[in-house]
């Protein structure tokens, strides 16, 4: 993201001058206070919407299939079982559930829902609905997911097991992950970069490297460097909030 500014309705300026270099491998949390367009971050990212000013460069041309997004919410179809759900994508490119039958039955297995192909929505917990969504967005092997505070919802036991379960899924796939969190603990525990966004107009401040190495787990988590290191995070945090316009 190259000095990009987005605007709406010519009045509300959700982002100024925003720049972001986002490198092959990574995992970068966008962290900052409510507002201060985040999300909008995403979507512009992902082509939902376009820059009222400055420029989103990929290296290489886009190909169908290298983006995956999940969403706040898991945003399943409840009609259709777990493995139609995960179809979407290459349905809506006219491909049969026949011919991908096999990169589907992968990706659940991936998120361990192999034995859950023929469930729907209603016969799962929170947690698995966002397993699903996650699948949804592997399923085409993107080069970049992006997640909008995925887990937000979702109670702190099932939402530590599935910051576990994603990062052991990066270490398997070997994608670029951008993800969008208000936790401090959360971005620490998954990022090897933090991006610290201030208030409306958005913009980022401060970034934060986390030179932790992979795989982390409870020993990190209970660690004086991560301690130091969700400190530091929550400073940049307040700066944020304090930023003036």
């Amino acid at each position: 993201m190259q000095g990009v500014d987005k605007s709406f309705n010519g009045a509300v300026v959700a982002l100024r001058k925003m720049n972001l270099a986002v490198h092959e491998g990574d995992f970068i949390s966008l962290l900052g206070p409510s507002g201060c367009g985040k999300s909008t971050a995403l979507r512009l990212i992902s082509g939902l919407m376009p820059p009222t000013a400055g420029r989103i460069v990929w290296n290489g041309a886009v190909q169908a299939g290298d983006l995956g997004v999940v969403f706040q919410e898991p945003t399943l179809m409840p009609w259709a079982t777990v493995a139609q759900n995960v179809w979407l994508p290459f349905r809506l490119r006219g491909q049969s559930f026949a011919s991908v039958r096999d990169r589907i039955a992968g990706a659940l297995a991936l998120v361990g829902l192999e034995n859950f192909h023929n469930a729907y929505p209603r016969e799962l917990s929170g947690g698995m609905k966002m397993r699903v969504s996650i699948a949804r967005a592997l399923v085409t092997n993107p080069r970049l997911i992006l997640m909008d505070e995925p887990f937000a919802a979702l109670d702190e036991i099932t939402r530590q097991k599935l910051n576990n379960d994603l990062l052991a899924l990066k270490a398997k796939i070997g994608c670029t992950v951008i993800f969008v969190t208000h936790s401090v603990f959360e971005s620490v525990f998954l990022s090897d970069r933090v991006v610290v966004m201030a208030a409306r107009p958005g913009r980022v401040i401060r970034e934060l490297a986390v030179p932790a190495p992979y795989p982390r787990d409870m020993i990190f988590r209970t660690s004086p460097e991560y301690a130091a290191l969700c400190r530091d995070a929550s400073d940049a945090l307040v700066e944020a909030i304090g930023v003036a316009a």
